[in-house]
């Protein structure tokens, strides 16, 4: 079969599931991580013959992609800030918003060592999946301290995995937030991306985060919804050191929810920003 063949194929069988964009970009990414063909490579041989070992694996992918399984999962890989992430079933797909997130931490940092405030800074984020937010970090920081925490025994395991992919030493730490008192060092930023869908939220997931990606690292009840922010704001005034920072992705619609609580606590200089879409995703708080 030729790769040709293969992409009509691909086309004709995921139409009533996803746009053509979408399974455009699907083919592409596919040829690229089996066959190692990049989109020149196969606009000059359109009949290349796909290799007999291959085809299982590209007939799986299709087959996975119908049953609305993320492509991320099915070549066990994706992209974060420019860096190689692995992912796997135990881990959340990192986030295009997320890498805004890291974006922020960065020019704040930017600023405190061009201010000469900073030469080195202990790190903490907490509830760190892939460990795209601290790895990502790490890649651009030097003599920084990293720390990375999360609940999931699995989820630890490949995030691990990806502080070796990226060269970079992260200390990471297996706990229970909502069960921690105290984080047992001090932090000069404490960083998260905690769960923040509520249930009533769940019609507005694509079914194939909804059906495929950890439930843990997504949702929280609608009746408390910001469970994980207060627990980690509270760590944060244990914990924070003076004019430390704390960094959240928030659920767009709770960014003045997340304000009131920050400012009950006696959190200041609390600042919102907004995502590529429009969206309130961002705050960043001291005390």
């Amino acid at each position: 079969m030729t790769v040709k063949i293969y992409k009509e194929q691909l086309s004709n069988k995921l139409s009533t599931i996803y746009p053509k964009t979408e399974i455009e970009s699907f083919f592409f990414i596919l040829m690229d991580e089996f066959l190692e063909l990049k989109r020149i490579d196969i606009t000059l041989q359109p009949d290349f013959e796909i290799p007999y070992d291959i085809f299982p694996l590209l007939k799986n992918a299709l087959e996975r992609l119908k049953n609305e399984e993320p492509i991320q999962y099915i070549i066990g890989n994706t992209e974060f800030y420019g860096y190689p992430f692995l992912v796997d079933e135990n881990t959340l797909i990192p986030r295009p918003e997320t890498e805004e997130l890291v974006a922020w931490v960065l020019e704040e940092i930017t600023m405190l060592q061009r201010n000469q405030v900073a030469k080195s800074l202990n790190i903490i984020d907490i509830g760190t999946g892939t460990g795209c937010i601290p790895i990502s970090l790490a890649k651009n920081l030097q003599d920084f301290q990293i720390s990375a925490l999360d609940v999931s025994t699995d989820a630890l395991k490949v995030a691990k995995k990806n502080a070796d992919l990226n060269t970079v030493e992260i200390n990471f730490i297996e706990a229970d937030i909502l069960q921690t008192k105290n984080l047992q060092q001090n932090f000069d930023m404490m960083i998260s991306n905690p769960p923040y869908v509520r249930e009533l939220e769940k019609a507005e997931i694509q079914n194939n985060v909804l059906q495929n990606e950890p439930h843990l690292a997504l949702f929280v009840s609608d009746e408390n919804p910001l469970i994980f922010y207060d627990k980690i704001a509270d760590l944060a005034k244990i914990n924070l050191t003076k004019n430390g920072l704390l960094f959240f992705e928030i659920n767009q619609y709770l960014g003045n929810e997340t304000i009131k609580m920050l400012r009950e606590k006696g959190f200041k200089n609390i600042e919102l920003r907004k995502d590529f879409s429009g969206n309130d995703r961002m705050i960043k708080a001291s005390l």
